[in-house]
């Protein structure tokens, strides 16, 4: 095999999918470089670092179903970078709090949920601080042309792993099928919130001291996280981290993120019980993901990724083909990755 960059596989995007395919081409000697708009991998399982704090506006867990994953997940065990995660999950409705008890184990990354995404990209080739804003040429001879007119390339193959409405954006000049396949994906926005404070939040009554989750029934709030309460983080103080309702963020997309954090931790205060106030908050803040989830999918199955993947080296991966969960993500870079390797044999 050629080593020059004409053989090499582009991955744009080094989230969990591009990841998975890019471990999975890696592992069969197929050369391969990622490329992602910021600092370094982790798409929305990275983690925010603060001076006072590490906390999570992206995913804040995952958890296991199928078998492919379970090995891969076993991987990471012994890599020492995810642990148990919440142990103590409780549901709140109307300031009603009651345990959330089922049999799924679910699982963090530790210290910080990257650590997961930065074990994976060990070993491989990432260009960080690149956004690609289109490709040039066709089949064999692909170039990516960065925000600042650089040219990356040739590439014999380039894997799209960013959300579906950025990748149509790129395909859509060379590839009608792909394009209308990003299409019928529809990626709705989510908007994440924290917050510090300088005092522990109070006791709850019926509640586990050490709460460390909690799901809500709130038209704006779903999910709120206590970061210090993660694995490898006892010594940070008291935060937060505020998952919006995806109606409720696509109907407010626009809004400040000053508006979006008082919201939140509004609907937050209304979901304790009866008495009990928040500390007053030492920093706020609130993150938009523009492209937070995929809601419809496109269809086809592992074993059939034809429709995601072109004669002329273009593919695509990625949560918005298999479903919304880091298991899917994963699944989906990594058996297009083998199906890579397969069409290279």
């Amino acid at each position: 095999m050629r080593s020059d960059s004409s053989r090499h596989t582009a991955i744009i995007g080094a989230g969990i999918a591009g990841l998975a395919c890019a471990r999975a081409l890696n592992a069969a000697g197929l050369p391969v470089i990622l490329f992602d708009k910021a600092r370094g991998p982790g798409g929305r399982m990275s983690s925010k670092r603060l001076p006072d704090a590490t906390l999570e506006l992206g995913a804040q867990f995952f958890s296991i179903k199928e078998a492919t994953f379970r090995r891969e997940v076993a991987e990471w065990r012994k890599a020492g970078c995810i642990a148990p995660w919440p142990t103590s999950l409780w549901s709140a409705d109307g300031g009603s709090w009651q345990r959330h008890e089922d049999d799924l184990e679910r699982l963090c990354g530790q210290p910080r949920m990257s650590a997961v995404t930065r074990h994976l990209a060990d070993g491989l080739e990432v260009v960080a601080d690149t956004r690609i804003e289109r490709l040039e040429g066709s089949a064999g001879e692909w170039q990516l042309v960065d925000l600042r007119g650089e040219r990356h390339g040739p590439f014999a193959r380039v894997v799209i792993s960013a959300p579906s409405p950025q990748a149509h954006a790129l395909v859509a000049p060379h590839d009608a099928t792909l394009a209308a396949a990003c299409e019928a994906v529809i990626q709705r926005p989510c908007w994440s919130a924290w917050a510090l404070f300088e005092a522990p939040l109070p006791a709850l009554p019926g509640v586990d001291d050490d709460w460390q989750a909690v799901r809500l029934n709130d038209p704006r709030l779903r999910f709120v996280t206590r970061n210090q309460l993660k694995p490898g983080r006892s010594e940070q103080g008291e935060s937060l981290s505020l998952l919006a309702n995806l109606a409720w963020s696509e109907a407010r997309l626009e809004d400040s993120p000053e508006t979006i954090v008082e919201a939140l931790l509004e609907a937050f205060q209304q979901a304790l019980p009866a008495g009990i106030q928040l500390p007053a908050p030492s920093a706020l803040g609130a993150h938009r993901w523009r492209y937070a989830q995929p809601d419809v999918f496109a269809g086809g199955t592992a074993v059939n990724l034809d429709y995601r993947r072109s004669a002329s080296g273009l593919a695509l991966c990625g949560d918005g083909w298999r479903g919304p969960r880091v298991e899917d993500a994963w699944l989906s870079g990594h058996h297009l990755g083998e199906a890579l390797v397969a069409d290279a044999a």
